[in-house]
């Protein structure tokens, strides 16, 4: 007798499940995201992944039996990527590349499958393209190996089977919404379909000691589609972000059980694939004005490497009753909060000026040691008057308008004096633990109306 069918109601968003259907999540409070799924209980099919996942020991271990040998790790070929992976692929991990529609996710795939090929059996699952796209994929980037091997197959179960007779050291999944258990009754893409392929994969990639690296897709909000478990089952989450109109392209980490994370790769999209971009700060620099008001050059930290970057800022009248505020690239609420403390602690009138913040590049920055930057470019914009090219700025201000100190201040100031930077202003409890390079002068200040006044005073 098969087995009885329970329908249950399951958040796209966070994954909740409910016995019956309801307007509002209660879980995440989304709206209208409970969609009916039908579950039944799990049968065992035997063969490669009841058993794949359980080799190797199944008792408990004392801690000290663990053995402290490092993860063994396959580079890339591609340096912007094995930075952000943590020195490449860990053997039997199971990575995850999220990103919009045609940002360059399955060109950076087909890229890294190239160099993989030279000594290890790959195999490239495709859901989404025909053999004939791939092709022309490949034949446009230069990529003809004979131990690349492309599926074109979306039943996870055949894929599984397919693997186990190549055994490749690698497998990449493009994509994962599109795979389906048939063991599950729900469409691809549901949240049971990713739940399930998803765990079938991880015991696979640990059972097997092959890496698997999967493609996600993310929903209108820039979240990874379908349930958050996803991105806990997943070693590795990597956000391949950048606008199409512009050329370059930034993988970050934001999970990684191996390498640092907030760690970020700078690609240069061309029509010969991905390039890398050692040097992201004078990429980022490039084009940059000269004596124009409202630009400053602040020096911040992305992971574990330095990046210079043009924070503009501009400040008009207003033409109605409110004064506007824009920010791209900076969260908003900190935008509002520095502009209050200019006006407070700086005497900056802006309440009847509209204030527009960018930062240059498509770079996304959250680090409190940006805050000066963006203060400095309003005020250059507010007063009309340019900073000098060769200076730069980091540091955090406080509601009282005092400078914080950050960390890592030897590694930005090391990076300004690379670039051919002469003056750095930064705060004064930074500037005590460190010894400013030559050709580069210090300017410690203590709060924002002496940083100001020094910004401006530096023989132009």
């Amino acid at each position: 007798m098969p087995p009885k069918k329970k329908t249950v109601y399951l958040c796209t968003e966070c994954g909740y499940d409910s016995p019956k259907w309801m307007g509002k999540c209660p879980a995440c409070g989304a709206w209208n995201t409970m969609v009916e799924e039908t579950v039944r209980p799990e049968v065992s099919t035997g063969g490669v992944l009841d058993t794949a996942f359980r080799k190797g020991s199944t008792r408990p271990m004392r801690l000290s039996e663990v053995s402290e040998d490092g993860e063994a790790r396959t580079l890339t070929d591609i340096p912007e990527l094995d930075r952000v992976l943590g020195g490449g692929v860990v053997k039997g991990s199971l990575v995850l590349i999220s990103g919009e529609p045609g940002i360059g996710k399955s060109t950076l795939l087909l890229q890294t499958c190239q160099n993989l090929c030279k000594e290890n059996i790959v195999l490239y699952v495709t859901g989404e393209e025909s053999l004939s796209q791939i092709k022309m994929r490949a034949t446009r980037l230069g990529i003809n190996r004979d131990n690349l091997y492309v599926l074109p197959e979306t039943d996870l179960d055949s894929i599984l089977q397919q693997a186990d007779k190549l055994s490749p050291q690698f497998v990449f999944v493009d994509s994962i919404q599109t795979m389906y258990d048939p063991q599950v009754t729900s469409a691809p893409g549901s949240i049971s379909q990713v739940r399930e392929c998803t765990m079938k994969l991880m015991q696979y990639a640990k059972g097997k000691g092959v890496s698997v690296v999967l493609v996600g897709h993310i929903n209108k909000d820039g979240n990874i589609a379908g349930p958050k478990i996803l991105e806990h089952m997943v070693d590795t989450v990597l956000s391949f972000e950048g606008e199409k109109h512009n050329s370059y392209r930034m993988l970050r980490a934001s999970k990684n059980r191996f390498g640092s994370t907030n760690e970020i790769g700078l690609f240069e999209m061309t029509g010969d694939g991905l390039i890398d971009v050692p040097n992201p700060s004078a990429a980022l620099l490039s084009g940059r004005p000269l004596n124009t008001s409202g630009s400053c050059v602040v020096a911040t930290i992305e992971g574990t490497r330095p990046i210079l970057s043009e924070i503009q800022g501009l400040v008009t009248k207003s033409a109605y009753g409110s004064a506007r505020r824009t920010s791209a690239g900076l969260d908003y609420n900190r935008a509002v909060l520095l502009l209050a403390i200019l006006e407070k602690r700086a005497g900056f009138m802006l309440g009847a000026f509209d204030a527009y913040i960018n930062v240059v590049g498509g770079l996304n920055l959250d680090e409190p040691a940006v805050d000066l930057g963006v203060m400095l470019a309003i005020a250059s914009s507010y007063l009309d008057r340019p900073i000098r090219h060769d200076l730069a700025v980091f540091g955090e201000v406080g509601l009282a308008g005092e400078m914080r100190a950050v960390s890592n201040a030897s590694q930005r100031i090391n990076e300004l004096a690379r670039l051919g930077f002469k003056y750095c202003i930064l705060p004064k409890a930074s500037a005590e633990s460190v010894k400013a390079p030559a050709d580069l002068r210090l300017i410690p200040v203590s709060d924002i109306k002496e940083a100001i006044k020094a910004c401006f005073e530096i023989d132009q």
